[in-house]
């Protein structure tokens, strides 16, 4: 069936709305997290179990995107009374089937324990993770099943391309995303409706409306999730950008380790075709608008805009010189509006809630909510959405459950690799654009990664920095080499032969590569390892001129010692050294030769007297 009017469409979505034939329906996760946890067994277990018991009429069983909840997975919620069942195995289908749907009685070993009051908590909005969270982007994440273009319809998808097409001239979408405030969640922050209206003023006979999909940031999942959960939502908000800015062709770069993720959005792409909503004369309005997928092959470089235009035509992944603004001269040289997947899944809700609606949400200069991806040491791994302004310490310890078995918070990374590293002392911050880049971090695409008592800060900057090494296109030379410099100071640092001059060094090069990189990789590269240095700075100088590492963490700073007091002289831990550096007969004292140890640690992990110090 191809909708062909405005009145079609209506027609259709009212229909579903009011079409439902199912009493129970029982939504499970299908993200990537709770396919790799066994959310795929678990449905085919429900279904088999629902169609042997004849209750195929009565419940409906839908697979749908990420809850977010990712740690707790798989996860399942039974509509209609929204009970809330997680790490569920493939044969709780069974007893969820036959005591819930059958016997009206929650399962409640099935439901989520509360760690501090150790009760059963059988709804969302009981649980801590949900508490303060507003969902506008993930909204329908957890809610549609992505695959199936009716849902989306249901719950108002491509209404706002309706009312865009229909109710409104292209200049008036572009100031009703202006009014909004909605800036780029990308990771510059820059102003989404001026973007806009910058590539409308721009007169050609062609344009492009093009989605960064290409989520490079270690422990990062938003992007992916939404396109996952929710794909009509960035389909849809790309049209609506075509008839704001003139262009009658979207392209979505995605990375092409997103199998999932491409899969529902070739599946998304392929029904919004065929109901008309997207191709030629969409509902009937005249206008044409039509998407295509470019894959990416894992170059983190290609999330900077000019870098990633260069690899949809063809050519090598690198950055391009500004001006011109794509807005400018873009894909093949023509004007492109350039936006990530969370910008535009804000979009339709947008236009249908209206700008006053969206912009009542969040702080005075970033409006809206923001998308986190929880990872590192943390109890609750997952994703959130909270409204901009809502405090570290709030994500960490309410919603995050606080530091994983128990450890003391050291810091928390946000903006991905070329983040920075915010202290305790920072916790009770409102996270917006300027306040996070005032501390020496950024917003980045929303990657927020924790760490312990046990991390040691120059390790991390050292991790961070290895990769942007790794990635630098290598076209400009403060970021090609450096990077590398800096890269070589904090070797020399973490193994015990670094100089008080090496840190002045670090700073003065990280600030000099800030200022003359060519794109945002090499100007935000260095920000792990200025933030550390001046959050973290006595960390810096315990290896330098003590030649000892407070963490733990660096190897050939590390010295295992042998405590008389504790030492049983059972010889396990001489047993077990891989080169025989611990001296010692049972019933005698043993001491480990320094100058012949290894520092495999070997023996601090199979010593069970806790006689072996780690210093």
């Amino acid at each position: 069936m191809k909708l062909t009017s405005y009145d079609e469409f209506k027609k259709l979505r009212d229909e579903l709305k009011s079409k439902h034939t199912q009493k129970w329906e029982i939504r499970i996760c299908g993200g990537t997290g709770c396919h790799s946890a066994g959310s795929d067994p678990l449905m085919k277990n429900f279904n088999k179990i629902i169609e042997e018991k004849g209750l195929t009429k009565d419940v409906k069983v839908t697979p749908v995107g990420c809850f977010g909840f990712c740690k707790q997975g798989p996860i399942v919620e039974i509509w209609p009374d929204e009970t809330f069942y997680v790490q569920l195995k493939e044969e709780d289908a069974k007893t969820i089937i036959e005591q819930h749907i059958l016997g009206g009685k929650v399962v409640e070993d099935l439901l989520y324990t509360d760690p501090e009051t150790k009760k059963h908590q059988a709804h969302q909005n009981e649980l801590n993770f949900y508490k303060g969270q507003v969902k506008i982007a993930l909204q329908n994440c957890g809610i549609i099943d992505p695959e199936v273009i009716e849902e989306t319809i249901e719950h108002d998808g491509y209404s706002a391309l309706a009312k865009a097409l229909f109710e409104m001239q292209p200049a008036e979408i572009i100031q009703t995303i202006k009014n909004s405030g909605l800036r780029g969640r990308g990771g510059a922050g820059f102003p989404t409706g001026l973007k806009w209206e910058l590539t409308a003023k721009e007169q050609n006979d062609k344009k492009f409306v093009l989605c960064n999909a290409d989520e490079g940031d270690p422990g990062a999942f938003m992007d992916r999730s939404i396109l996952e959960g929710d794909p009509h939502s960035v389909i849809e908000a790309m049209a609506i950008c075509g008839r704001a800015i003139g262009a009658d062709e979207g392209i979505v770069y995605i990375r092409a380790e997103y199998p999932l993720a491409m899969k529902r959005l070739e599946i998304a792409i392929a029904q919004a075709k065929e109901l008309g909503l997207l191709g030629e004369n969409i509902l009937g309005s005249g206008f044409n608008f039509d998407i295509t997928l470019a894959l990416g092959a894992g170059a983190f470089v290609c999330g900077e805009e000019t870098s990633l235009m260069n690899s949809v035509q063809g050519e090598r992944g690198e950055p391009r010189i500004k001006p011109p603004f794509p807005a400018v001269s873009g894909v093949w040289g023509k004007p492109t509006n350039i936006n990530n997947v969370e910008t535009y899944a804000n979009v339709p809700r947008i236009l249908l809630k209206g700008a006053d609606w969206f912009s009542s949400i969040g702080t005075e200069k970033s409006k809206g909510t923001k998308v986190f991806a929880l990872a590192g040491k943390i109890n609750n791994v997952g994703l959130i959405e909270v409204p901009m302004g809502t405090k570290l310490r709030d994500i960490i310890y309410n919603m995050g459950g606080g530091i994983h078995e128990g450890k003391e918070f050291k810091a928390v990374q946000t903006g991905g690799p070329s983040g920075g590293c915010i202290p305790a002392s920072e916790l009770d911050l409102p996270i917006d654009y300027e306040n996070l880049i005032s501390i020496g971090s950024m917003m980045g695409s929303g990657g927020m990664i924790v760490m312990d008592e046990t991390d040691c800060m120059v390790d991390i900057a050292k991790f961070f920095l290895e990769f942007t090494v790794d990635e630098s296109c290598g076209k400009c030379t403060p970021c090609r080499v450096g990077n590398l410099r800096l890269l070589e100071i904090l070797n020399k640092i973490t193994n015990g032969n670094g100089t008080e001059e090496d840190l002045e060094t670090l700073k003065n090069l990280g600030e000099t590569i800030k200022d003359t990189s060519l794109c945002g990789l090499g100007q935000s590269s260095p920000n792990p390892v200025l933030s550390t240095l001046n959050y973290f700075r006595d960390e810096y100088e315990a290896h330098v001129n003590e030649h000892r590492c407070p963490a733990g963490k660096c190897t050939a700073l590390l010295k295992y010692v042998i405590d008389p007091e504790k030492c049983k002289a059972c010889t396990i831990c001489a047993k077990n050294c891989p080169v025989d550096c611990i001296s010692g007969e049972r019933g005698v004292i043993h001491e480990i030769r320094q100058d012949e140890c290894i520092k495999c640690g070997t023996c601090y992990a199979k010593c069970p007297f806790g006689a072996i110090d780690r210093k």
